[in-house]
């Protein structure tokens, strides 16, 4: 895949189109769970790192903290995510709930339909190759995020 040629085009313009279409594809899946990839991903990060601050989720999907509270209203209006006491008064720890950890479950089937479509469509050596370039890519940017 290595060329000699200088990239032509915008990166910044691929890499949204090509995002647009695979959270387009992944969407479609999830929505069979009545989620969209956002909160999939809320619910899996709550799920693998919680109980844990807002501002510690924020940072771990790399999000500003207006986003973070955006995405996380209708989860937990649906109560699928609580906003429980922290360790001070000031404080508040994000958890799922029974019914969010059931929700998250029925998701991740959909979610793995999803990859193995994807994976089916592209072929595995070119995801295995995108997974290596994106995680260079991220790392570039700041080694402290890359891989999580």
């Amino acid at each position: 895949m290595a060329t000699s040629s200088p990239p032509l085009g915008c990166t910044n313009f691929k890499l949204r189109q090509l995002t647009r279409r695979v959270s387009q594809h992944y969407d479609h899946h999830l929505a069979l769970a009545g989620l969209k990839t956002t909160q999939y991903s809320l619910l899996n990060h709550i799920a693998k790192l919680g109980p844990l601050t807002p501002g510690e989720l924020a940072r771990r999907m790399t999000l500003d903290a207006s986003t973070l509270t955006r995405n996380l209203q209708p989860l937990v209006a649906a109560g699928w995510v609580v906003v429980g006491e922290g360790v001070n008064a000031r404080s508040r720890l994000l958890t799922l709930t029974e019914s969010g950890r059931e929700l998250r479950q029925t998701a991740q089937r959909h979610w793995k339909n999803a990859q193995l479509e994807l994976n089916g469509l592209l072929g595995p050596a070119m995801v295995a190759e995108l997974h290596g370039l994106l995680d260079q890519a991220l790392a570039a940017f700041d080694p402290e995020t890359s891989d999580e």
